[in-house]
């Protein structure tokens, strides 16, 4: 059964799994469900996810949803080339770098939540625009802080692309959507480029997805 995924250019998370699908070389189609016009609301979709979230993985009979779970899902039905390092520490460290973006910064700057900060404190485009910038600068400054001190080997967590590259190339997606300036991250900026240099991840980067807007 081929694996299907419901997500959207511009949704990191969606970004995220398309990305281990990838690495994972499965092949999968996407559907897309546009988040910026409230498609997840729809009763069609919430049928399928009732969280409304995306994105939401079908595979084998099974419906799954929130991207680490996902990504953890395929690392154990296709456990090679594996997303994990293999000793306990080393998974315990690659989830606690994923979860920098994907608990701490990532979930305050998302659709609904812009939304809100309009709704509820009549914040402006530019104070909802700086306050995406703000937990995005502090995401960086944590990685920072984590990849200077233990600088990557190529990668963040062992020799090859994993679980916290993936969430660090998301962060990275995540600035370039908002024209975020990451030249004060350097070491973060580098594991970027240097998995945005794979095809795995420049084909899944928010930009090339059908729907995105053409960059010049």
């Amino acid at each position: 059964m081929t694996i299907q995924m419901y997500g959207f250019w511009r949704s990191i998370a969606s970004f995220r799994v398309r990305t281990a699908l990838r690495l994972k070389g499965l092949d999968f189609e996407e559907i897309p469900v546009d988040i910026l016009s409230g498609k997840q609301f729809e009763p069609a979709y919430g049928a399928i996810n009732a969280g409304h979230s995306l994105p939401t993985l079908l595979h084998d009979g099974n419906v799954l949803f929130q991207s680490l779970p996902i990504i953890q899902y395929l690392d154990e039905v296709h456990p090679e080339p594996a997303l994990l390092p293999a000793d306990p520490a080393g998974r315990a460290y690659a989830r606690a770098l994923a979860l920098v973006t994907v608990a701490d910064a990532h979930p305050l700057t998302v659709p609904r939540v812009r939304k809100y900060l309009g709704q509820a404190f009549n914040a402006d485009t530019d104070a909802v625009h700086d306050w995406a910038m703000h937990w995005i600068a502090e995401g960086f400054k944590t990685y920072e802080r984590l990849l200077s001190q233990r600088p990557p080997s190529p990668f963040a967590a062992g020799s090859t692309p994993g679980l916290a590259d993936i969430c660090i190339a998301g962060h990275m997606a995540s600035a370039d959507l908002f024209e975020f300036d990451v030249s004060a991250f350097p070491a973060t900026a580098s594991l970027a480029r240097r998995c945005f240099a794979m095809p795995t991840f420049a084909l899944s980067h928010p930009f090339a997805q059908p729907g995105a807007p053409k960059q010049v």
